[in-house]
């Protein structure tokens, strides 16, 4: 199968074992260039299993991947490491900052890892949009949950990747951030022609992207343009009464 270049991520037939457990089986999923994906499912379902999968943090049993018109398998650990520093950004619930560091620091540490010379101009951009002007010399510590959170999605997007994954990005914030973050995610899409493939437990922060995919026993089940978040709660609760493997 050729691989269209309007698509920033690309998986094909994604299979995914841990021992005698099936995370995913047989994926087949296209993630569109400047497109915001949310990724659903039960507990077990292979939601966490596809992201990683597909960002390069965990090689598949068998199946392809590309970024943009990349293949990752035949990658060593190497280029596999470069490709994800350079084209990659990622954001966690954890938001997984470094204490010692300032926030301006943080920002910029995937282009000092990658050896990349940063486009100052493009940070600036990058920093006046998630709000953090006044905030560049303090430290984590010194800031809220949300305002962590800025400062993750603005060091994923300091190498200009070519898709930002974002792990649960809402999870251990309150719903007034939350919804400030999903804002600003969504912004990057809309703003900056920006992938953001999101994992998800809430209806409503999927509700910001442009499609849902749900997942159950590691197949695609339902692929949503759109739908709200009832709807996307209503296939979640049909969904939840069935029995799932274990988690994923």
């Amino acid at each position: 199968m050729s691989v269209q270049l309007t698509h920033a991520v690309r998986v094909e037939k994604l299979t995914r074992t841990y021992g005698p457990v099936r995370a995913l089986s047989d994926v087949d999923a296209g993630f569109g260039t400047g497109t915001f994906t949310a990724v659903m499912g039960p507990s077990g379902s292979g939601k966490s299993t596809l992201l990683q999968t597909a960002a390069g943090l965990d090689r598949p049993t068998s199946g392809r991947v590309w970024i943009g018109g990349t293949e990752l398998s035949g990658l060593s650990e190497t280029r596999l490491t470069e490709l994800r520093r350079s084209r990659i950004g990622f954001v966690f619930q954890a938001f997984n900052l470094i204490g010692a560091l300032t926030v301006e620091e943080n920002i910029v540490l995937p282009l000092r890892l990658s050896g990349a010379r940063p486009d100052r101009q493009w940070l600036s951009r990058v920093v006046e949009r998630t709000g953090l002007g006044g905030r560049l010399q303090h430290r984590p510590a010194e800031l809220s949950g949300g305002q962590q959170q800025r400062v993750a999605i603005a060091r994923a997007l300091a190498t200009r990747p070519d898709v930002v994954f974002a792990d649960e990005p809402t999870g251990a914030l309150d719903t007034q951030t939350a919804a400030e973050v999903l804002t600003l995610l969504r912004s990057t899409v809309d703003e900056y022609g920006q992938t953001v493939i999101m994992v998800t437990h809430d209806p409503v922060a999927a509700s910001y992207a442009d499609r849902v995919l749900v997942l159950a026993d590691g197949r695609i089940v339902a692929d949503l343009p759109q739908p709200g978040a009832d709807r996307i709660a209503e296939h979640l609760a049909a969904l939840g009464r069935r029995p799932v493997a274990q988690e994923a």
